[in-house]
């Protein structure tokens, strides 16, 4: 299959998980994917080396399995399965976004490990996730908070590029890369109390 039939057939695969109207393998190219019309988040990529550091922050390793919410185009899920070995699942709600992250993995060779779906970040459920890593908005991330203390295990590890969680749960570590901040916690006891309460 050459470079074009597997990108065609990349795009018609998130055309498909996103629920969109088919149309034939041969005319479908990323322009044919629409851009949802409202994102709460838009799309900025992170770079290389703040990946690196996250991942490293939150030791990443073979057996950890990572949720990358508004994963883009997938950079965060296929470093940590190619450079760190883990599981890696990437949500994002753009079509487009999906379709080159399974092509990202593709290439890396790393499609085995790496999987991306189109989905509401809130509506996912992420409780098998050892890490999770955002790159949201501050309002999002609080938003996100009471799910991420609901549905993830005492021990799970979350890191965020650029944006913190609120007052209400302070980071335990921050880390400044190329002057980009990067903040990091684990879920405790008193997060799932909290949540309860």
């Amino acid at each position: 299959m050459n470079t074009d039939a597997r990108r065609r057939t990349l795009l018609l695969s998130a055309a498909t998980t996103a629920g969109l109207a088919l149309v034939p393998a041969r005319s479908l190219l990323a322009q044919d994917l629409a851009e949802p019309a409202h994102l709460d988040v838009p799309y900025v990529p992170t770079p290389q080396e703040v990946v690196d550091r996250m991942l490293e922050l939150a030791r990443v390793g073979k057996k950890d399995v990572l949720y990358d919410l508004g994963c883009g185009d997938g950079r965060i899920v296929v470093t940590a399965a190619k450079a760190r070995g883990a599981r890696g699942t990437g949500i994002d709600l753009n079509p487009v976004r999906i379709a080159e992250a399974m092509e990202n993995a593709k290439k890396a060779g790393v499609a085995d490990r790496a999987t991306f779906k189109v989905g509401d970040l809130f509506e996912t459920d992420v409780s098998a996730a050892t890490v999770v890593t955002l790159y949201l908005l501050p309002s999002v991330n609080v938003k996100l908070r009471p799910r991420l203390w609901q549905q993830l295990k005492v021990g799970t590890r979350v890191v965020s590029h650029a944006f913190d969680m609120g007052a209400e749960w302070p980071p335990e570590k921050k880390v400044e890369v190329e002057g980009r901040t990067i903040y990091y916690w684990t879920i405790t006891e008193a997060n799932k109390r909290a949540v309860k309460a």
